[in-house]
């Protein structure tokens, strides 16, 4: 699932001030802490939308999520894998 992010909030929340200090920032920040904003970022993004991955200016990956930047500026958050909402399964 790829979903557009307003990119100046992204930056706000993480306290970085481009693209490349985002990877930085994130290198530098608590794996689970970052995981948890990401997945809240995903989940309360509800617009699915085409992305033409031709028009990638930039990209890095974080875990299970990966980041891009087109050519006008905009960004992206992809989820490579779903997570189930329960933390066990059970056998029976």
């Amino acid at each position: 699932m790829i979903v557009s992010i307003n990119k100046d909030s992204v930056f706000s929340l993480f306290g970085a001030d481009s693209f490349n200090n985002l990877e930085i920032v994130l290198d530098n920040m608590s794996p689970s802490m970052v995981e948890y904003h990401l997945l809240d970022i995903c989940n309360s993004n509800d617009e699915h939308l085409y992305f033409n991955k031709r028009d990638i200016e930039n990209s890095f990956s974080f875990g299970d999520f990966s980041f891009y930047i087109d050519y006008d500026s905009n960004l992206y958050i992809e989820q490579s894998s779903s997570y189930d909402d329960c933390s066990t399964q059970s056998f029976w």
